[in-house]
């Protein structure tokens, strides 16, 4: 019997689809677009770096020989994201048909330690921008009488709780939330949205904001913490985004589900907390100064 890629792949399902994937550039984002090009959609991607993004285009052509675009969007600016929508359907003559909110921003800290700018930017990005970017996509499917597929990446500890995480948590919720709302106001019009909740997932960007210690020691604990015994994987996710976004599951509608090996029945949504409810002032500093050294913004944290 042929697993499901094989069966998308005999499938015509996504010949003259066109399919956008925020924060494409790089991790899961990457991930989901390399799929969906080798499954014979037409892929935009779309960050605010633009030379990751045009780097990533060109690997994901590469790789698979489809076709694979970069388009700059900070999706906090509603005006930025409708233009790049609107270079978008001059690229390809449409607007997408299948939508991937994948886009995101997250670090660890004690919540007393966040200041309103360090929290108020992650619910810029994670929910607002989610807002921005799924609005912006449903009022021209309805001016244009088009239908869509939306899928959100969120976090168990949307409806669990997130210590450590609280400024993520609360946006992946309202994530949650906006995607079940819509699924009922909006599947008139064609449009459907489900949402996917992975569990831990090795990247290089995720790791190095929620991990203080080194990443690969990090995975080896969260594998072994996991019923399934190890960590996901990108791919993993992506074959899931993919199959739902597909005319397979055009009866699944607001939907949320967790991808994750079992793990929100062990550890309740979060893989951090019983490590770090362990941290004293000290550790706390030296995980604050590690994490701003490795995003380059120190005012992201404490102003």
């Amino acid at each position: 019997m042929p697993d499901i890629l094989t069966s998308l792949r005999l499938n015509p399902s996504f010949q003259g689809k066109l399919a956008l994937v925020t924060g494409g550039g790089t991790g899961i984002g990457k991930a989901i677009a390399a799929t969906f090009a080798q499954l014979g959609a037409t892929v935009a991607i779309a960050s605010r770096r633009m030379e990751k993004l045009e780097q990533t285009s060109l690997d994901i052509q590469k790789n698979t020989g489809g076709i694979c675009e970069p388009f700059l969007m900070d999706i906090r600016d509603p005006k930025m994201v409708g233009e790049a929508f609107d270079e978008i359907q001059k690229k390809f003559g449409k607007n997408p048909d299948i939508l991937v909110n994948n886009a995101a921003g997250n670090f660890i800290m004690a919540t007393e330690r966040l200041s309103a700018n360090a929290y108020g930017t992650i619910i810029d990005i994670v929910l607002k921008g989610t807002m921005n970017v799924t609005t912006e996509l449903g009022r021209r499917c309805i001016q244009n009488n088009t239908g869509a597929s939306i899928t959100s990446i969120t976090a168990a500890y949307a409806r669990a709780g997130g210590p450590f995480v609280v400024p993520s948590a609360v946006s992946k919720a309202g994530v949650e939330t906006l995607t079940k709302s819509l699924a009922t106001e909006w599947s008139k019009y064609g449009m459907r949205f489900n949402a996917v909740s992975p569990g831990p997932i090795p990247t290089k960007g995720a790791f190095g904001r929620l991990f203080a210690g080194e990443a690969a020691d990090a995975i080896e604990a969260i594998g072994r913490m996991n019923p399934a015994g190890r960590t996901g994987t990108p791919e993993e996710v992506a074959n899931l985004v993919a199959f739902i976004s597909s005319d397979h599951m055009s009866f699944l509608n607001g939907v949320i589900i967790d991808l994750d090996g079992g793990q929100q029945h062990m550890n309740h949504g979060s893989h951090m907390g019983s490590f770090l409810h362990k941290f004293d002032k000290k550790a706390w500093d030296k995980t604050e100064a590690v994490i701003r050294g490795r995003t380059g913004k120190d005012k992201q944290v404490v102003d």
